[in-house]
């Protein structure tokens, strides 16, 4: 007897990566050295060359990025995204169980984009710099999949199950609080910034019901890429 294939789809469209670095040792080790340099040089060739020559590279070893500059921005937004993962597991080893322990998932999705968000401390002071360089037409496409691969990971880490069409609606809304958060962070002069953990709990309490519409991949993509393509704007990108 032929089986039916099943109707139930899955809405989960991005691969969870390991927590393993997906670059490469050559590029692992040059990148993390040049984001160092990144808070003094910015994102710039100057940081990836000052990388390649801390970790024993001639200068020539920048031309293993033939995106430039963005692959440094594509580094920091990679690493700290699977650096949320780190910080689940460092939690559930805690006697206490950590933060996180009694949260319900819409609290546990806010605290991990918080620690998201925090985690551009060190170059907060650049992110105009990196928002330029995404605001590229080449490497719009790029940043908006990251984008997407953030507020996917943030609820699934979450213990988001949800198999209906919530799936998009949860993960387009986030997409937009995140990006115009971020945008926020880079002018947020507030001791520990605690304007910034303000603002986004004022932007988690404005969209309960944004998105209400999105039920599919498309939409969602779509809103995702309008929400960062409108923070670009803000930012004064011609596109």
């Amino acid at each position: 007897m032929r089986h039916r294939p099943s109707c139930i789809r899955s809405y989960h469209p991005y691969k969870h990566e390991s927590n393993s670095s997906p670059f490469n040792p050559t590029e692992e080790a040059v990148l993390a050295a040049s984001l160092r340099h990144v808070p003094t040089h910015g994102f710039t060739n100057a940081s990836l060359s000052l990388g390649a020559r801390e970790v024993g590279y001639l200068d020539i070893t920048v031309n293993l990025f033939p995106r430039g500059v963005f692959d440094l921005v594509n580094y920091h937004l990679v690493t700290k995204r699977l650096a949320l993962k780190k910080l689940l597991d460092i939690q559930a080893a805690k006697d206490d169980g950590g933060a996180l322990t009694g949260l319900g998932i819409g609290a546990r999705v806010r605290f991990l984009t918080l620690e998201r968000l925090m985690a551009n401390r060190p170059i907060i002071h650049r992110w105009q710099e990196a928002l330029a360089i995404m605001a590229q037409p080449s490497y719009v496409p790029a940043s908006i999949a990251e984008l997407a691969r953030l507020s996917d990971e943030i609820w699934f880490l979450a213990g988001d199950t949800s198999v209906d069409s919530s799936w998009y609606t949860k993960r387009a809304s986030l997409s937009m609080i995140y990006s115009s958060t971020e945008l926020f962070m880079t002018q947020d002069k507030s001791k520990a910034f605690a304007g910034t953990q303000k603002f986004l709990d004022r932007r988690f309490e404005d969209v309960r019901v944004v998105g209400r519409g999105i039920s599919n991949i498309g939409n969602y993509l779509d809103y995702t890429a309008h929400s960062f393509i409108n923070v670009l704007r803000s930012k004064g990108a011609k596109i």
